[in-house]
């Protein structure tokens, strides 16, 4: 957790000086940008005769915003919706909205998420501003980069952490590797709730507003 000592003592001006064009300064969350598609996911769940595996496809559709400040920090992201079904199926297996979001001055990699189940969290973590591989972590017991969830799921299934890392591809395309730690309820060891898929490209980003 960052101290406060690390912030300035003006928590109100602006930066100045502002590139308006978020594709141009999302850092290593540029390749992330636009419209997505994953027909290679699975997923490892939880049953009470134990873990299952189930194939998924997914449509990501990642889209850059406008800069955002807090005073003097300075945030460039994309706002995210991804809607997961099973296999020639319609019905929703999986939805998720939220942000990625990148800070320049820290090289910190921000990830928020919130779905339909009533849980939130906020994953973090660092990278250079090329980088094309990097990995987020929101545990359970932190007080900035934590886990949220409605009393039912805390008492049921109780996420703990919550991992997730991206490798970007040469042809473009990218990956994720989820790991949703759980402690379920007459178990005595964490389960392991795993994700991921491989992404290719089938529509570009649209420039936030104030590029346009």
């Amino acid at each position: 957790m960052t101290s406060a000592s690390e912030f300035a003592r003006d928590i109100y001006t602006e930066p100045a000086g502002i590139d308006a064009d978020t594709l141009n300064n999302l850092g290593p969350l540029r390749a992330l940008a636009g419209i997505w598609q994953g027909t290679r996911g699975l997923d490892v769940k939880p049953k009470a005769d134990g873990p299952r595996k189930q194939a998924y496809v997914e449509r990501l559709e990642l889209q850059p915003v406008d800069p955002v400040t807090n005073g003097p920090q300075l945030l460039y992201g994309l706002r995210y919706h991804t809607h997961v079904t099973k296999p020639d199926q319609v019905k929703t297996y999986h939805e998720q909205v939220g942000y990625w979001l990148w800070e320049p001055a820290t090289g910190t990699v921000i990830h928020t998420l919130a779905i339909p189940r009533g849980l939130i969290a906020m994953a973090s973590g660092t990278a250079a501003s090329d980088a094309t591989a990097f990995e987020l972590v929101a545990r359970k017991e932190s007080a900035n980069w934590g886990i949220c969830a409605n009393p039912f799921l805390a008492h049921a299934f109780d996420t703990i952490e919550f991992r997730i890392r991206v490798e970007v591809h040469g042809d473009g395309s990218w990956t994720y590797d989820e790991d949703t730690v759980m402690m379920i309820r007459g178990q005595a060891e964490p389960f392991h709730h795993t994700d991921r898929n491989h992404l290719v490209r089938i529509g570009d980003p649209t420039p936030n507003p104030l590029a346009r």
